[in-house]
């Protein structure tokens, strides 16, 4: 029986390498050329000048409140564990809700729903 050297490991073979990054690159040029509606994926970003500004303001706006939604359910988590004095309590709370209103302001002055700002989480749901 063969004793394997600690520290060696198999090396690929450099033509197969070469070929699969050949048909890597095929399928990523392949990829560039097809339009979003045939593939059945919407573009992510709008890159319309004249939606740039909606469009950042959104995705950041998406990104706050999911962080707002973290932040309420580890503030619930630390009420039920009573690790929050009342005063903390109060504090976090107004907080939250100011934050809330913040985010709902801004995005309606960019025409923006809470449905828009809603993220899916893929396997856990949507945000809202």
């Amino acid at each position: 029986m063969k004793k394997k050297r600690a520290g060696t490991r198999r090396r690929a073979n450099p033509v197969a390498r070469g070929r699969a990054a050949t048909r890597a690159g095929k399928r990523a040029r392949h990829r560039k050329n097809v339009p979003a509606e045939t593939t059945g994926h919407a573009l992510r970003w709008n890159p319309d000048p004249e939606d740039v500004q909606k469009s950042v303001v959104k995705l950041v706006l998406s990104l706050i409140e999911f962080i707002r939604k973290l932040m309420e359910r580890q503030a619930v988590r630390r009420l039920e564990e009573k690790t929050l004095s009342s005063e903390d309590i109060e504090n976090v709370g107004i907080a939250l809700m100011k934050l809330e209103e913040t985010v709902h302001l801004i995005a309606k002055r960019f025409n923006l729903t809470p449905q828009d700002l809603n993220l899916d989480l893929g396997p856990i749901g949507k945000l809202h």
